[in-house]
């Protein structure tokens, strides 16, 4: 990306009100009872800072936005990290163990069985953590791409299922997948 194009991005989205939080200017350190703090160059201190995905399927590792609650218990936004693997070692740490505190994801590495009852997809499945059960609502928002060939299952209370790669699951369960879940 060219100096001209960053210019340009920065100045069209300071004007819609977005902050880019960038090495150069933001320090993100562990601070007082292991809360993740972050400093602003020519802002303030932020104390217990959280982070959430803006785009968490596709770009794991960009588009994060670092937030803390105010006095009024109200969520704000401090600014969007656009890559994360811009930053020093110790901050990358620190954002990707609030991510993991924040969303519950498991890798799929077989699919035992599905069921469609009542609109519901029943999932048995074997992940890195063991044999799971969940359910996920059978619509289209509920699955997504995961680079080119692998899927998102998102259960009924957003906990992600990582598919890495569908073409890599054995027959069987390929096709228990995508008799439900074919787009």
């Amino acid at each position: 990306m060219t100096a001209t194009a960053i210019q340009y991005d920065d100045a069209r989205l300071v004007g819609i009100g977005v902050r880019l939080l960038l090495p150069s200017t933001t320090t993100i350190f562990e601070g007082t009872f292991s809360l993740i703090h972050v400093s602003v160059k020519d802002d303030t201190l932020y104390r217990g800072v959280f982070a959430v995905m803006m785009f968490p399927i596709r770009h794991p590792d960009r588009f994060i936005s670092l937030r803390y609650t105010d006095a009024r218990d109200r969520e704000q936004e401090i600014g969007i990290i656009e890559d994360l693997s811009v930053f020093p070692e110790a901050a990358k740490q620190l954002v990707r163990s609030a991510l993991v505190k924040h969303y519950y994801e498991q890798t799929v590495t077989r699919i035992y069985k599905v069921e469609n009852r009542f609109g519901l997809l029943f999932f048995e499945v074997e992940t890195q953590l063991g044999r799971r059960e969940f359910v996920m609502p059978w619509r289209g928002d509920r699955a997504e791409d995961y680079g080119a060939t692998g899927k998102v299952l998102l259960d009924a209370f957003d906990n992600r299922y990582i598919i890495p790669d569908v073409t890599r699951l054995p027959s069987a369960d390929r096709n228990a997948l995508t008799a439900f879940v074919y787009w």
